[in-house]
């Protein structure tokens, strides 16, 4: 048993030909956009040739779902230039089942936290 509304969020993209600078691009503003988000605790872009993946923890559902909205008009500017391949979402299951209506259309897999620690 833990303490812990910590939702995690781990989209996998998949970037077309050609495009990976005007991804990166898009990921700085995302990033510069996504700093003033209170209930943000980290967000990061990371590469390996032409997939990528963000890393990214909001205190429980309401901070996915800020950021998600604050967000929207630049993740489909990614989208038009990637595919989601897959998409994480990590946290306890009160906070999960707060997200599974508002996301289905994204089809995230969901993993529920079972035991742990957070500092």
């Amino acid at each position: 048993m833990t303490i812990d509304n910590l939702c995690t969020i781990i989209p996998y993209f998949q970037i077309k030909e050609g495009k990976l600078d005007a991804y990166k691009a898009i990921c700085q503003q995302m990033v510069e956009q996504t700093k003033n988000e209170p209930l943000c605790h980290y967000y990061s872009f990371y590469f390996d040739g032409n997939t990528a993946f963000c890393r990214e923890a909001y205190e429980g559902a309401e901070g996915v779902l800020a950021h998600i909205e604050k967000v929207g008009p630049l993740l489909e500017l990614i989208l038009e230039i990637s595919e989601m391949t897959f998409l994480e979402i990590h946290g306890p299951a009160a906070e999960l089942i707060k997200l599974k209506e508002p996301l289905a259309e994204l089809s995230p897999r969901y993993f529920e936290l079972e035991c742990g620690f957070k500092k």
